[in-house]
């Protein structure tokens, strides 16, 4: 593949926000979904609403999320509504759990684990369209979570979740922390249901955005994560979810701030990069990419 356009500013607010997705040049069509984490309850590092509300007003988006395999605030809809209220996403945008009612299967043609499907909340068919939003930070189980971890396990059902999670072994969201130890196969079950995403609504129907602040080795799925320790780096966006991710653990490593180091060997340890590599090797996008510097 060539080389992919990553937009990039160093302006984290909502104006930054609306500038860059307007950098690429794309125009979300119909019902938009805006994917982003609530966040736990307890947890304070997701995006914030006030810095998320101009553009998802703009896109006349909806904000969708999914229930959670593991236990929590956020593991049935009920309690995952308080939790959306509370966060104060549901005073900013119409909101959605997209497996409240259900899931739905979606191919996955290039299947090593999961079989060739992968399972979503039914409401997905709502929309025609998804804007990615995602908070880039470590992630205990990925390394990392940026647009592919969105797109894959953020996009799945309860059960979905555990179906990745297993890679393919079961859809019990109690039984599939027994399959844990297969590091790998859980990010290549990972991309795989990407491709399954990435197929559902076509790549021309897909833009993402990973906003890089408050960058704690946790995950906003952590009700308590450990303090941020290196400092914000900007906004990234492409229509590439692959090289968008790269440029994002790429600017950890190149970075000169003594506070990555936390972050880096959080990455490492959990082979995170694998994740990458598969899904360029599935055909997802491109390991090459060119920064545009969109303050410049």
């Amino acid at each position: 593949m060539s080389k992919s356009k990553v937009y990039f500013t160093k302006d984290i607010s909502s104006g930054g926000l609306m500038k860059i997705y307007k950098a690429l040049g794309v125009e979300l069509e119909g019902n938009v979904a805006v994917k982003i984490s609530t966040g736990e309850m307890g947890g304070h590092y997701y995006l914030s609403p006030h810095l998320i509300e101009p553009l998802v007003s703009k896109l006349k988006g909806t904000i969708v999320e999914n229930n959670t395999a593991y236990p929590g605030k956020r593991e049935r809809a009920s309690d995952h509504w308080q939790v959306i209220k509370a966060h104060g996403f549901s005073d900013i945008a119409p909101c959605d759990i997209l497996d409240e009612d259900g899931e739905m299967p979606l191919e996955v043609k290039d299947s090593k684990h999961l079989k060739g499907v992968n399972y979503v909340g039914d409401r997905l068919k709502k929309y025609e369209s998804m804007l990615v939003l995602s908070h880039f930070k470590g992630h205990m189980m990925g390394g990392f979570g940026g647009a592919l971890k969105n797109l894959s396990i953020g996009v799945a059902s309860r059960s979905g979740k555990a179906w990745i999670h297993s890679w393919g072994n079961t859809k019990n969201p109690k039984d599939c922390w027994t399959f844990a130890e297969n590091q790998n196969a859980f990010l290549e079950s990972m991309a795989e249901a990407c491709e399954g995403v990435i197929n559902y609504f076509t790549p021309s129907r897909l833009a993402y955005i990973n906003v890089a602040n408050n960058i704690s080795i946790d995950c906003d799925c952590d009700s308590n994560p450990h303090a941020p320790e290196m400092a914000d780096i900007g906004i990234f966006a492409s229509l590439d979810p692959v090289a968008l991710d790269r440029a994002c653990v790429d600017a950890v490593f190149n970075s000169k701030d003594e506070g990555k180091a936390s972050l880096i060997k959080r990455i490492k340890e959990r082979n995170g990069e694998h994740i990458l590599t598969t899904a360029h090797k599935l055909g997802l996008g491109s390991l090459e990419y060119e920064i545009v510097d969109i303050d410049k």
